[in-house]
């Protein structure tokens, strides 16, 4: 069973009804909130990519990434790090920020490690915000050696109109299943009936 996928940013901007983000702006700031402003300035396309390797005494090599566009839709900061042992263990570190041509912005994070006896584990958040609401889901998933997987995340969207939002709860394991909850709170954050799908 994969690992939980991430919403792609570019998805989250375009759907402010799902859209989020307590943490967007500490997530931007860790990226470098000044540097994703200052690509979205151009008017034309622009790409830059930098790479880098480190072979380090321990026989471990670190590998980094970084990659910003930007262009009259906006602009994107993405950056990763990857560390293997030369033993079969290793782990990946993501992180990215978008800020759209009308204001939005969303950022992701997450890290996924892999150990030579076969087990993995992820952990990530996605937040994303803009004039109409905010969301911010955070969770992971981890295999056993066994292959054994469970996986949990939390997602809390608000809209900006009403101020009401939605928490929602699943859970996976092989010996219960999937589990899902959600809760619907007013802007004053009161317990309400969450509103059915037309």
């Amino acid at each position: 069973m994969p690992l939980l996928p991430h919403p792609a940013d570019n998805d989250l901007l375009p759907r402010p009804a799902l859209a989020a983000g307590v943490l967007v702006l500490p997530a931007l700031a860790t990226l470098g909130l000044s540097a994703v402003l200052a690509l979205a300035a151009p008017t034309e396309a622009q790409a830059r990519t930098r790479r880098s390797v480190e072979h380090n005494a321990d026989g471990s090599t670190t590998t980094h990434t970084g990659v910003a566009r930007s262009g009259p839709n906006g602009a994107m900061l993405r950056g990763r790090t990857a560390t293997t042992d030369g033993q079969g263990n290793g782990s990946v570190t993501r992180r990215g920020a978008t800020v759209g041509a009308q204001g939005g912005v969303a950022a992701r994070q997450g890290s996924t490690t892999r150990s030579v006896d076969g087990s993995t584990s992820h952990s990530g958040t996605v937040s994303a915000q803009n004039a109409q609401g905010s969301l911010h889901s955070s969770g992971g998933a981890s295999r056993n050696a066994d292959g054994s997987v469970e996986q949990a995340r939390s997602t809390t969207a608000t809209s900006a109109v009403t101020g009401n939002s939605v928490q929602t709860q699943s859970r996976y394991s092989k010996d219960s299943g999937l589990n899902r909850s959600a809760t619907c709170y007013d802007a004053s954050g009161a317990a309400m009936a969450c509103p059915t799908r037309p």
